[in-house]
Protein backbone atom coordinates (compact mmCIF):
# COMPACT_ATOMS: atom_id res chain seq x y z
CA UNK A 1 0.00 0.00 0.00
CA UNK A 2 2.83 1.89 0.71
CA UNK A 3 4.36 1.75 -2.39
CA UNK A 4 0.87 2.40 -4.26
CA UNK A 5 0.41 5.77 -2.55
CA UNK A 6 3.80 6.63 -3.50
CA UNK A 7 3.12 6.13 -6.95
CA UNK A 8 0.01 8.10 -7.03
CA UNK A 9 1.95 11.21 -4.83
CA UNK A 10 4.70 10.89 -7.67
CA UNK A 11 1.35 10.58 -10.08
CA UNK A 12 0.11 14.31 -9.12
CA UNK A 13 2.91 15.96 -10.39
CA UNK A 14 2.13 18.76 -12.31
CA UNK A 15 2.50 18.00 -16.20
CA UNK A 16 3.44 21.31 -16.95
CA UNK A 17 7.25 20.66 -17.66
CA UNK A 18 6.01 17.97 -19.99
CA UNK A 19 4.35 20.40 -21.90
CA UNK A 20 6.97 22.85 -21.80
CA UNK A 21 9.69 20.90 -22.98
CA UNK A 22 8.17 18.33 -25.36
CA UNK A 23 6.98 21.79 -27.00
CA UNK A 24 10.41 23.18 -27.00
CA UNK A 25 12.26 20.57 -28.04
CA UNK A 26 10.47 20.06 -30.82
CA UNK A 27 9.93 23.43 -31.71
CA UNK A 28 13.61 24.24 -31.37
CA UNK A 29 15.37 20.74 -33.59
CA UNK A 30 12.11 21.34 -36.14
CA UNK A 31 12.56 25.01 -37.19
CA UNK A 32 15.28 25.00 -39.31
CA UNK A 33 13.14 22.84 -41.62
CA UNK A 34 10.57 25.09 -41.23
CA UNK A 35 12.29 28.08 -42.16
CA UNK A 36 14.20 26.38 -45.04
CA UNK A 37 10.21 26.07 -45.98
CA UNK A 38 9.38 29.50 -46.13
CA UNK A 39 13.11 30.95 -47.26
CA UNK A 40 14.71 32.33 -44.43
CA UNK A 41 17.31 29.38 -44.38
CA UNK A 42 19.52 28.75 -47.39
CA UNK A 43 18.62 24.89 -48.47
CA UNK A 44 15.81 22.40 -49.12
CA UNK A 45 13.19 21.42 -46.69
CA UNK A 46 14.68 17.45 -47.21
CA UNK A 47 18.08 18.68 -45.72
CA UNK A 48 16.48 18.91 -42.71
CA UNK A 49 13.67 15.96 -42.46
CA UNK A 50 16.64 14.27 -40.18
CA UNK A 51 15.69 17.06 -37.80
CA UNK A 52 12.00 16.56 -38.18
CA UNK A 53 12.29 13.11 -37.32
CA UNK A 54 14.18 13.82 -34.35
CA UNK A 55 12.06 16.50 -33.10
CA UNK A 56 9.16 13.84 -33.14
CA UNK A 57 10.69 11.85 -30.58
CA UNK A 58 10.21 14.49 -28.01
CA UNK A 59 6.83 13.41 -26.37
CA UNK A 60 9.01 10.31 -26.09
CA UNK A 61 12.33 11.66 -24.95
CA UNK A 62 10.74 13.94 -21.88
CA UNK A 63 7.77 11.41 -20.97
CA UNK A 64 10.83 9.17 -20.11
CA UNK A 65 13.16 11.29 -18.93
CA UNK A 66 10.14 12.95 -16.55
CA UNK A 67 8.99 9.80 -15.23
CA UNK A 68 12.45 8.44 -13.97
CA UNK A 69 12.94 10.92 -12.08
CA UNK A 70 9.43 10.15 -9.89
CA UNK A 71 9.01 7.34 -7.77
CA UNK A 72 8.05 4.40 -9.57
CA UNK A 73 6.69 6.46 -12.85
CA UNK A 74 9.28 4.54 -15.58
CA UNK A 75 7.85 1.17 -14.43
CA UNK A 76 4.22 2.35 -14.52
CA UNK A 77 4.62 3.33 -18.18
CA UNK A 78 6.49 0.54 -19.21
CA UNK A 79 3.86 -1.57 -17.24
CA UNK A 80 1.20 0.17 -19.02
CA UNK A 81 2.75 -0.30 -22.35
CA UNK A 82 3.07 -3.85 -22.05
CA UNK A 83 -0.39 -4.42 -20.92
CA UNK A 84 -2.07 -6.81 -23.03
CA UNK A 85 -4.54 -9.10 -21.08
CA UNK A 86 -7.53 -6.83 -22.39
CA UNK A 87 -10.50 -8.45 -23.49
CA UNK A 88 -9.74 -9.79 -27.24
CA UNK A 89 -12.30 -7.51 -28.94
CA UNK A 90 -10.72 -4.25 -28.13
CA UNK A 91 -7.66 -4.98 -30.59
CA UNK A 92 -10.21 -4.39 -33.77
CA UNK A 93 -11.54 -1.59 -31.97
CA UNK A 94 -8.34 0.07 -31.48
CA UNK A 95 -6.83 -1.00 -35.24
CA UNK A 96 -9.89 -0.29 -37.41
CA UNK A 97 -11.83 1.45 -34.76
CA UNK A 98 -11.40 5.25 -36.66
CA UNK A 99 -11.44 3.79 -39.73
CA UNK A 100 -14.78 2.03 -39.04
CA UNK A 101 -15.83 6.07 -37.87
CA UNK A 102 -14.65 7.18 -41.31
CA UNK A 103 -16.84 4.54 -43.29
CA UNK A 104 -20.03 5.43 -41.40
CA UNK A 105 -19.40 9.47 -41.53
CA UNK A 106 -18.40 8.89 -45.33
CA UNK A 107 -21.52 6.88 -46.23
CA UNK A 108 -23.88 9.14 -44.28
CA UNK A 109 -21.87 12.39 -46.20
CA UNK A 110 -22.91 10.45 -49.29
CA UNK A 111 -26.31 10.26 -48.24
CA UNK A 112 -26.97 14.09 -48.75
CA UNK A 113 -23.96 15.19 -51.15
CA UNK A 114 -22.75 13.06 -54.53
CA UNK A 115 -19.56 12.76 -54.12
CA UNK A 116 -16.69 10.26 -55.24
CA UNK A 117 -14.58 10.11 -52.03
CA UNK A 118 -12.68 7.26 -51.24
CA UNK A 119 -13.76 4.61 -48.20
CA UNK A 120 -10.05 4.78 -47.15
CA UNK A 121 -6.56 6.42 -47.04
CA UNK A 122 -4.22 3.50 -46.00
CA UNK A 123 -1.01 4.41 -46.43
CA UNK A 124 0.35 4.98 -50.18
CA UNK A 125 3.98 6.17 -49.75
CA UNK A 126 6.77 4.36 -47.83
CA UNK A 127 7.46 7.06 -45.73
CA UNK A 128 3.55 6.94 -44.55
CA UNK A 129 4.58 3.11 -43.80
CA UNK A 130 7.56 4.05 -41.69
CA UNK A 131 5.62 6.94 -39.59
CA UNK A 132 2.72 4.13 -38.81
CA UNK A 133 5.28 2.03 -37.14
CA UNK A 134 7.56 5.29 -36.02
CA UNK A 135 4.60 8.12 -34.45
CA UNK A 136 2.54 5.64 -32.17
CA UNK A 137 6.00 4.77 -30.37
CA UNK A 138 7.57 7.55 -29.85
CA UNK A 139 4.42 9.64 -28.86
CA UNK A 140 2.14 7.55 -27.00
CA UNK A 141 4.98 7.31 -24.77
CA UNK A 142 4.63 10.72 -23.84
CA UNK A 143 1.01 11.83 -23.82
CA UNK A 144 -0.78 8.40 -22.93
CA UNK A 145 1.85 6.66 -21.20
CA UNK A 146 3.04 9.96 -19.25
CA UNK A 147 0.79 12.33 -19.78
CA UNK A 148 -2.61 11.47 -19.82
CA UNK A 149 -2.75 9.15 -16.26
CA UNK A 150 -1.61 12.33 -14.37
CA UNK A 151 -3.99 15.29 -15.83
CA UNK A 152 -6.51 12.76 -15.35
CA UNK A 153 -5.18 12.15 -11.80
CA UNK A 154 -5.98 16.26 -11.44
CA UNK A 155 -8.45 17.04 -13.75
CA UNK A 156 -10.57 14.34 -14.65
CA UNK A 157 -10.72 12.50 -17.56
CA UNK A 158 -13.15 14.96 -19.76
CA UNK A 159 -10.68 18.13 -18.69
CA UNK A 160 -7.49 15.75 -19.30
CA UNK A 161 -8.44 15.15 -22.78
CA UNK A 162 -8.91 18.43 -23.62
CA UNK A 163 -6.04 19.48 -22.24
CA UNK A 164 -4.23 16.89 -23.90
CA UNK A 165 -5.41 17.14 -27.15
CA UNK A 166 -4.61 21.00 -27.14
CA UNK A 167 -1.33 20.50 -26.29
CA UNK A 168 -1.06 17.75 -28.63
CA UNK A 169 -2.37 20.23 -31.71
CA UNK A 170 0.14 22.62 -30.85
CA UNK A 171 2.82 20.24 -31.07
CA UNK A 172 2.05 19.22 -34.60
CA UNK A 173 2.11 23.03 -35.01
CA UNK A 174 5.75 22.71 -36.89
CA UNK A 175 4.76 19.33 -38.83
CA UNK A 176 1.84 21.60 -40.17
CA UNK A 177 4.28 24.46 -41.30
CA UNK A 178 6.73 21.93 -42.60
CA UNK A 179 3.97 21.06 -45.37
CA UNK A 180 2.93 24.28 -46.19
CA UNK A 181 -0.44 23.56 -44.86
CA UNK A 182 -3.08 26.27 -45.70
CA UNK A 183 -4.93 27.78 -42.14
CA UNK A 184 -7.62 25.83 -43.24
CA UNK A 185 -6.08 22.12 -43.01
CA UNK A 186 -4.33 23.59 -39.98
CA UNK A 187 -7.47 24.23 -38.20
CA UNK A 188 -9.41 21.24 -39.33
CA UNK A 189 -6.35 19.51 -38.80
CA UNK A 190 -6.41 20.68 -34.76
CA UNK A 191 -9.76 19.93 -33.93
CA UNK A 192 -9.52 16.33 -35.40
CA UNK A 193 -6.32 15.93 -33.11
CA UNK A 194 -7.96 17.71 -29.80
CA UNK A 195 -11.45 15.18 -30.72
CA UNK A 196 -9.19 12.34 -31.27
CA UNK A 197 -7.57 13.20 -27.83
CA UNK A 198 -10.56 11.96 -26.57
CA UNK A 199 -11.03 8.56 -28.51
CA UNK A 200 -7.60 7.99 -27.06
CA UNK A 201 -8.77 8.55 -23.90
CA UNK A 202 -12.00 6.38 -23.58
CA UNK A 203 -10.13 3.69 -25.16
CA UNK A 204 -6.84 3.68 -22.76
CA UNK A 205 -9.96 4.02 -19.54
CA UNK A 206 -11.46 1.29 -21.31
CA UNK A 207 -8.76 -0.87 -21.54
CA UNK A 208 -7.43 -0.26 -17.69
CA UNK A 209 -4.90 1.57 -18.75
CA UNK A 210 -3.67 -0.17 -21.52
CA UNK A 211 -0.59 1.89 -23.78
CA UNK A 212 -0.29 -0.41 -25.84
CA UNK A 213 -4.13 -0.25 -26.83
CA UNK A 214 -3.37 3.32 -27.27
CA UNK A 215 -0.70 2.88 -29.37
CA UNK A 216 -2.40 0.57 -31.54
CA UNK A 217 -5.20 3.19 -31.80
CA UNK A 218 -2.88 5.65 -32.89
CA UNK A 219 -1.26 2.95 -35.46
CA UNK A 220 -5.12 2.60 -36.88
CA UNK A 221 -4.92 6.39 -36.81
CA UNK A 222 -2.28 5.81 -39.94
CA UNK A 223 -3.63 2.88 -41.61
CA UNK A 224 -6.30 4.96 -42.30
CA UNK A 225 -5.47 9.17 -42.62
CA UNK A 226 -7.90 10.98 -44.61
CA UNK A 227 -5.18 13.79 -44.40
CA UNK A 228 -3.46 12.34 -47.19
CA UNK A 229 -6.22 13.48 -49.33
CA UNK A 230 -5.26 17.09 -49.00
CA UNK A 231 -5.26 19.69 -50.27
CA UNK A 232 -9.09 18.07 -50.58
CA UNK A 233 -9.88 19.09 -47.01
CA UNK A 234 -13.75 17.19 -47.04
CA UNK A 235 -12.35 13.35 -45.91
CA UNK A 236 -10.42 14.82 -42.85
CA UNK A 237 -13.55 17.14 -41.97
CA UNK A 238 -15.77 13.92 -42.70
CA UNK A 239 -13.55 12.40 -40.17
CA UNK A 240 -13.73 15.25 -37.48
CA UNK A 241 -17.28 15.39 -37.76
CA UNK A 242 -18.03 11.61 -37.45
CA UNK A 243 -15.98 11.36 -34.36
CA UNK A 244 -17.16 14.36 -32.66
CA UNK A 245 -20.55 12.54 -32.69
CA UNK A 246 -19.16 9.40 -31.79
CA UNK A 247 -17.50 10.75 -28.82
CA UNK A 248 -20.22 13.07 -28.22
CA UNK A 249 -22.65 10.17 -27.55
CA UNK A 250 -19.48 7.80 -25.41
CA UNK A 251 -19.72 10.94 -23.04
CA UNK A 252 -23.51 10.93 -22.57
CA UNK A 253 -24.13 6.96 -22.75
CA UNK A 254 -20.56 5.71 -21.36
CA UNK A 255 -20.14 7.69 -18.13
CA UNK A 256 -18.53 5.48 -16.48
CA UNK A 257 -15.52 5.38 -18.45
CA UNK A 258 -15.13 8.93 -17.88
CA UNK A 259 -16.07 9.69 -14.85
CA UNK A 260 -15.11 7.21 -11.96
CA UNK A 261 -12.07 8.52 -9.71
CA UNK A 262 -9.32 6.52 -11.36
CA UNK A 263 -6.39 4.81 -9.85
CA UNK A 264 -2.87 6.56 -11.01
CA UNK A 265 -0.85 3.92 -11.99
CA UNK A 266 -1.35 2.46 -15.68
CA UNK A 267 -2.22 -1.53 -16.22
CA UNK A 268 -3.54 -1.61 -12.55
CA UNK A 269 -7.20 -0.48 -12.85
CA UNK A 270 -10.45 -2.27 -12.14
CA UNK A 271 -13.02 -2.63 -15.06
CA UNK A 272 -15.10 -0.18 -15.42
Amino acid sequence: MTDTNSAIDAMKTRTWPFFLLTLGFTLIVQSPAVLARYGVLHGEVNDFMGLVALGALGPMIVGLLLSRSQRGGARAVMRSLLAWQVAPYWYPVAIFGLAGVYIVGRGTYGLFVSTDLPWLYPPSKPEYVIAMFMFPIVEEIGWRGYALPRLQLRYGALTASLLLGIGWALWHTMMFLVSSSSPLVFLVGCVNIVVGAFAFTWLYNRTQGSLLLALLLHMGAHIHNPSHAVPDITPLLVQTVALAVVMAVLVVVDRRAWSPPLPALPGERPAL
